[in-house]
């Protein structure tokens, strides 16, 4: 698990933490490959308390290291901005441990249709047509959130 936060003053209380992970556009999905850990960027939704994400059927690294080893880090960081003359930064950002598992069936449409709700709102009938079309094309898998902290500096 998580090392106890340095700075608790900026420790965001859970409500928060939970609003700057609603609201962010991408996170960071880092896994456990053989030799190296592995990240990469993704987009994401979250939906009863899980982590939605999506790829291709077709087995990749992410895909690999997920099926060898479940847990995952998700990281997502929002509203930043350069504080040159302070040499700092103003941030925030949450780190989720967590639990990958594939997801099927009804779960798996429910978290395509929040992706359309998220990221293409404005297309929602042609998006369902799509994902009506695409479904067996694309993989979702859900992250159960083991552990979630938020930090920030505003």
């Amino acid at each position: 698990m998580l090392e106890k936060m340095r700075k608790e003053n900026r420790q965001l209380p859970e409500e928060e933490t939970m609003e700057v992970l609603l609201k962010c556009e991408y996170g960071i999905l880092s896994t456990m490959g053989d030799d190296y850990p592995y990240a990469v960027p993704m987009s994401y939704v979250v939906a009863n308390n899980k982590i939605y994400i999506h790829g291709t059927c077709e087995s990749g690294q992410k895909t690999k290291n997920i099926h060898n080893n479940p847990k995952v880090c998700f990281t997502v960081v929002g509203n930043t901005e350069i504080l040159p003359s302070q040499f700092a930064t103003k941030y925030e950002s949450v780190v989720v441990l967590g639990t990958a598992s594939l997801c099927e069936g009804t779960d798996k449409e429910m978290a395509l249709e929040k992706f359309l709700d998220k990221y293409s709102s404005e297309y929602k009938q042609a998006g369902m047509k799509y994902i009506k079309a695409a479904i067996n094309k694309v993989s979702v898998y859900e992250i159960s959130i083991d552990m979630i902290t938020g930090k920030a500096k505003r």
